[in-house]
């Protein structure tokens, strides 16, 4: 693992390029002006579309994996005035947008243009209440074995007790688990992991009615009701159209 303090404020991604694991000694803010970024922890994994951003705490270690072609910015502070002791989803503001635009431009603010332009991002940084899409990453190696199938085919109508007898669990105690490891019951872990999916599909091209369906939803419908409760906006804003 790698330990970068001054990382690049502007790092164009091809889809499916990472970034591997390493960490800064600052915060940083970490936002994909466009695409999709999957942002990885040791405790969970972030789907992170153009509206969210993720603060990262200084010592994190991380990892990224970009879905479709990507525009990943990167705001260094070198304090913490949320005291924000774990990653964080924050949403993105129109203003906070052109704020960390003006951040990470090629011809660079000034140090005092940068300190206000800092103040001003800051301010506008507001936690993500309700539904976001972060994974929590289970520890035991059965829940583990769970989340590849999932992740394999989210679209599976398997249930929890068929899952359990392929990787020799009861689903007693496996509905346990993932409430004692990922705070979340076992449909709400399966949930953010089909709208983690999404995301990501719809940064690759994929229609509203083909992510629908690869995601195990009952139809377009479905899939748009419960991508809005999650995002605020509809899947057709994620769409990539060039």
């Amino acid at each position: 693992m790698s330990m970068n303090r001054h990382p690049r404020s502007r790092v164009p991604l091809a889809h499916r390029e990472r970034v591997d694991w390493h960490h800064h000694a600052d915060h940083q803010l970490i936002y994909p002006r466009r695409g999709v970024l999957r942002v990885s922890t040791a405790e969970a994994v972030w789907a992170v579309p153009p509206q969210r951003a993720v603060w990262l705490p200084a010592l994190v270690p991380h990892a990224h994996e970009a879905h479709g072609p990507t525009d990943l910015r990167c705001v260094i502070f070198a304090e913490n005035p949320l005291a924000l002791r774990r990653p964080t989803v924050m949403a993105v503001s129109p203003l906070l947008a052109e704020v960390v635009a003006a951040l990470t431009a090629e011809d660079a603010p000034g140090p005092e243009r940068r300190r206000n332009l800092q103040r001003v991002a800051l301010d506008e940084l507001r936690p993500v209440e309700g539904l976001t899409v972060r994974l929590p990453t289970p520890a035991d190696a059965r829940l583990r074995d769970v989340a590849a199938l999932l992740e394999a085919d989210p679209a599976t109508p398997r249930t929890l007790a068929e899952l359990g007898a392929e990787v020799g669990a009861s689903e007693r105690t496996l509905s346990r688990l993932f409430r004692a490891e990922t705070g979340m019951s076992f449909p709400q872990w399966r949930t953010q992991l089909r709208l983690h999916h999404s995301l990501t599909l719809l940064a690759r091209g994929s229609s509203v009615t083909a992510v629908a369906a690869d995601c195990g939803y009952n139809g377009p419908s479905a899939f748009i009701h419960a991508f809005r409760t999650a995002f605020g906006t509809t899947p057709g804003a994620h769409l990539v159209n060039d």
